[in-house]
């Protein structure tokens, strides 16, 4: 090892020490440097599959000032139809997940990505985005989330597919539960069950 990698290695390690001791969250501490990648995957064998389970709260705002959900295309023909229907919808979102129900709990991350109305038959989502979380002691780590949401359905399972941070080659399932939904603005709220495992 050359001297200036093992200055910096060296600074890591003492970085760390330091963050440990002021309780900062444990994802500041992993090197995601192309090499520190590259050794984290060699020492993997030697690392044990975890389980962590957490609950949080999703508001996907579609109404008002500030928005979270943003309509970006809709399908003309289902749109016009003598019923229409929301087939061929595609929604970005920005939403926050909170602690608590409330709107001004807690931010501990934000769904981002897109989803979309893929169900002719029965009104169902196509869900693909990430949680970014941004405090508390994940903070910094993503989980990845993929998966068909029948939202008329009491519980909907969506599947982990990936992660980074703390939640590297994290897979899983969310459980999807309505938990408030207004029928005039369409603004809802969801319980968001995490059942993660990763190294």
């Amino acid at each position: 090892m050359r001297g200036k990698e093992m200055a910096a290695l060296t600074t890591i390690v003492y970085l760390c020490l330091i963050v440990g001791a002021t309780a900062m969250p444990a994802m500041d501490c992993i090197d995601e440097s192309p090499e520190g990648v590259a050794k984290w995957f060699q020492n993997l064998g030697h690392r044990k599959e975890k389980l962590t389970t957490f609950k949080l709260y999703l508001h996907d705002q579609v109404s008002g000032k500030n928005p979270t959900a943003v309509v970006v295309a809709r399908a003309n023909f289902t749109s016009k139809t003598p019923a229409p229907t929301p087939f061929g919808t595609i929604v970005v979102i920005d939403d926050p997940l909170t602690v608590g129900s409330e709107l001004n709990s807690t931010v501990m991350a934000r769904a981002q990505g897109i989803y979309l109305s893929d169900g002719l038959e029965e009104f169902a989502l196509n869900m693909n985005f990430n949680f970014v979380f941004t405090s508390g002691k994940y903070k910094g780590s993503t989980l990845s989330l993929f998966g068909r949401n029948p939202v008329f359905h009491p519980y909907r399972k969506l599947s982990i597919v990936g992660g980074t941070g703390v939640f590297r080659l994290a897979r899983g399932i969310v459980t999807v539960k309505t938990y408030q939904f207004n029928a005039t603005s369409n603004d809802a709220s969801l319980q968001y069950y995490f059942d993660v495992l990763h190294y």
